[in-house]
């Protein structure tokens, strides 16, 4: 592992004692670094890519997402499959990648063979791909995610309801913080909500930037999500997002002002539903958040006595 001494020794040694390789390769891979060298690549900035080689870390994501040997892995961006590795070390009965960089492609496709049968490749943009209609239910969804496309990911596969069983994933750790942010703190907002109404949402571990290479300027955490059966509450999606973006356009404006971005009648609607006229977004729960999208949306039916919206 870059920056704290790690070396092609310990890439070679397998994971952490006591931890077996479930199903080990029909032939020994090389080391992640000498393959990287061998191909003469390094990490496409600009689509994201940080490299992570420390085989502790890429084995204690798998074990965190198991069990895998059922139904449908999904690894998004693999680069040169660190992680990919260790799904299928594992245990994984069946992992597809998708990857847009086809440096990596025969790279992906050398584990594949040592693997057969049991790694998939998609070349393409995952933010193109419905991944809800990939492999074989129970699927989970595991990946270092290209941090530029991190969040829209995540509210897609949200969207696909309980298609997938679970999703761990990689995100800046300041993403995180708001993925699992509660009311009266300065990282809770519309990822907040958006996050914890369709899913239960839990912090596994941090990972320091000298992990990875190029090391990021920032530490990641790995979170795991379980979408959940039905949303945490009522609500209409479009109208609840339009209400939380009002609610934090502009985090210190009180809500009878912010609101009046979703209509006009927005003081009324707070006292109707029992909401201080002065509160900010900050302040509300997330139950407090569908309640007036209910009522939002209610004015918004046909027949509704109120002005448009």
């Amino acid at each position: 592992m870059t920056g704290h001494g790690a070396d092609d020794a310990e890439e070679e040694s397998g994971f952490d004692p006591g931890k077996r390789l479930v199903t080990p390769p029909i032939h020994p891979l090389p080391p992640l670094r000498d393959v990287i060298a061998r191909h003469g690549l390094s990490a496409n900035r600009a689509l994201g890519q940080n490299f992570l080689f420390d085989l502790n870390l890429t084995g204690r994501i798998a074990r965190s997402a198991g069990p895998l040997d059922a139904g449908s892995i999904i690894e998004i961006g693999p680069g040169p499959g660190g992680l990919t590795r260790a799904l299928l070390d594992h245990g994984a009965r069946e992992v597809i990648v998708i990857e847009r960089d086809r440096r990596f492609q025969p790279i992906l496709a050398e584990i594949a063979a040592a693997y057969p049968g049991r790694l998939h490749i998609i070349d393409g943009d995952a933010l193109k791909v419905d991944a809800a209609k990939l492999g074989q239910a129970p699927r989970r969804i595991v990946a270092n995610l290209p941090y530029n496309v991190a969040t829209p990911l995540l509210l897609a596969w949200l969207d696909s309801g309980t298609a997938f069983t679970s999703l761990t994933l990689m995100f800046q750790k300041e993403v995180a913080d708001r993925l699992i942010a509660k009311p009266r703190t300065k990282d809770y907002g519309r990822l907040s909500i958006a996050t914890q109404w369709r899913a239960e949402v839990k912090r596994l571990f941090d990972v320091p930037p000298r992990a990875f290479t190029p090391p990021p300027k920032v530490t990641s955490t790995v979170v795991q999500l379980i979408p959940r059966a039905e949303p945490l509450y009522p609500a209409d999606a479009e109208m609840l997002e339009k209400v939380a973006a009002a609610a934090f356009g502009q985090r210190r404006k009180m809500l009878r002002q912010s609101l009046r971005q979703v209509s006009p009648q927005a003081e009324e609607v707070l006292v109707a539903t029992g909401i201080a006229p002065t509160a900010r977004g900050e302040e509300l729960s997330i139950e407090e958040f569908c309640k007036l999208a209910r009522a939002f949306k209610a004015r918004r039916a046909p027949g509704a006595a109120t002005a448009p919206l």
